[in-house]
């Protein structure tokens, strides 16, 4: 018997249904819908599959991150998850829009059995509205979401009874194994790397904001580095938290929402970020009060990496057209686990090229499956290593470029540790630090000062200026 299909249902549509036919979805004290990814409650890059095709083999930097599949097994695989979606008693579509640009604005359709992940995608991409629905048409690319289903990891190429493949010839992504909603987001990231280079556009793993003035700020970091935080300013507008695009008019938002990291969210420091997990967002992941319903952002007891999705309109002051100029500051976010980076450095061109190639952070406990307890230093090119196609010089030299030509700053700002290691009790940098620097940025106190080289980092330097000092 064919499923019964739900077609771009609303928002709250499918939050009943969650709370029908999931288990152990329900409603926190504030209205986000709590779920479960279950096994999975990160990412899994072991699992990670392009398809090996003719038009983007000689593209593609074949690696530990793009691992291949062929197109025989990737064949296989789809039919496994288009016969488990088949036989399903509910089945989700979902149609939306990546890219706030329409002039490369894609069409996404989205299959799958769990009303969560459609409530997600609805958060994180663009709704068409109802005329746009009724002109769809065929979508750009197609995610199965068949995450419940298991992989077969006797297929050739395969290696466990988890696969997220993506297909650029067939315009496909397929999901077996695992349940985590991140998976989808980052896949259409992941298409937008290979994508937009063909334009000479530059796409990036960054947040952006703009000033009351228009003047844009790009956050380049990986998880927990503060991207979304850190967007997320009451004296600017918001652009977007996660994924961006950077063309010949200025910078434009991929998604449609934003993606955060809920592990120590502070209703105080974060209030925008707490505010915004409402009907309507999805808590993944997070522990609740059993009386209450209230959050506890604290409570690691399911995982590290909880997280809250939420579309852009519940961000006071976000952009609804996530569109602006070009950016006058480029920040480098980077989670120093060791203590010894200074909390804010400006960085000349080659010394920019240098540290985006690198990617200097620290790991975020929890982010992807299977990852380590301990912090540890870890290098992620271009910062988001993980969802590269190509190789990093060449996003290096995209990104040189557009600096060069708009005349952009670059910082590196560090939202580690500071006094000593992470793992001999050193406190992170105060999140009022930080903003305070970022203020210094923006208002051109740290632009006007003078520098000096930092010791036994060359490829970085200080400020001079008392009054930054007397910040850091």
């Amino acid at each position: 018997m064919p499923p019964t299909i739900h077609r771009n249902l609303l928002s709250p549509e499918l939050v009943q249904w969650a709370l029908k036919i999931e288990k152990d979805s329900r409603l926190t004290a504030r209205g986000a819908l709590a779920v479960m990814s279950y096994a999975k409650t990160g990412r899994s890059p072991l699992d990670k599959r392009i398809v090996d095709t003719d038009d983007v083999r000689e593209n593609v930097d074949w690696g530990k991150v793009n691992m291949k599949l062929s197109e025989e097994s990737f064949a296989r695989v789809r039919k496994i998850a288009k016969e488990f979606l088949d036989t399903r008693e509910h089945l989700f579509v979902v149609d939306c829009f990546a890219g706030h640009d329409e002039r490369y604005r894609l069409k996404v359709r989205v299959f799958t059995t769990r009303p969560y992940h459609a409530l997600f995608m609805r958060d994180m991409l663009i709704v068409p509205t109802p005329e746009e629905l009724a002109t769809f048409g065929e979508p750009d690319y197609v995610i199965y979401n068949a995450g419940e289903c298991k992989a077969d990891p006797s297929i050739p190429g395969l290696t466990s009874t988890t696969c997220v493949a993506l297909n650029f010839k067939t315009r496909e992504q397929v999901i077996l194994g695992t349940e985590y909603a991140g998976e989808m987001k980052k896949g259409i990231l992941t298409v937008m790397f290979e994508l937009m280079p063909q334009m000479n556009h530059l796409c990036m793993h960054a947040s952006a904001n703009v000033g009351k003035q228009g003047d844009v700020t790009v956050f380049f970091g990986l998880s927990g580095t503060g991207k979304t935080t850190l967007s997320a300013d009451p004296h600017r507008n918001l652009i977007g938290d996660d994924e961006h695009v950077w063309t010949d008019r200025g910078v434009f938002n991929i998604e449609g929402g934003c993606y955060a990291k809920a592990i120590g969210l502070n209703p105080k420091t974060e209030k925008d970020i707490y505010d915004a997990v409402r009907f309507g967002a999805v808590a993944e992941n997070c522990v609740l009060d059993k009386r209450t319903g209230e959050i506890d952002f604290y409570d690691e007891s399911i995982c590290k990496n909880t997280r809250v999705a939420y579309p852009l309109s519940h961000i006071e002051g976000a952009l609804s057209k996530a569109i602006a100029g070009h950016p006058k500051n480029v920040i480098f976010l980077t989670n120093d686990a060791f203590g010894v980076m200074p909390p804010v450095a400006r960085l000349t061109s080659a010394q920019a090229m240098f540290w985006f190639v690198m990617g200097y952070t620290a790991n975020v406990p929890g982010v992807e499956a299977g990852g380590t307890r301990t912090a540890r230093p870890i290098f992620s090119s271009c910062f988001g290593g993980p969802f590269l196609v190509r190789h990093a010089t060449f996003y290096g030299e995209q990104l040189a470029e557009k600096m060069q030509k708009h005349n952009s700053r670059v910082w590196l700002l560090n939202t580690g540790y500071a006094g000593g290691r992470a793992d001999r009790g050193a406190k992170r940098m105060p999140l009022r630090v930080t903003r305070a620097i970022i203020d210094a940025i923006h208002d051109g106190t740290l632009d006007r000062t003078e520098y000096e080289e930092y010791p036994g980092w060359a490829c970085t330097s200080r400020s001079t200026s008392p009054k930054c000092r007397s910040i850091c």
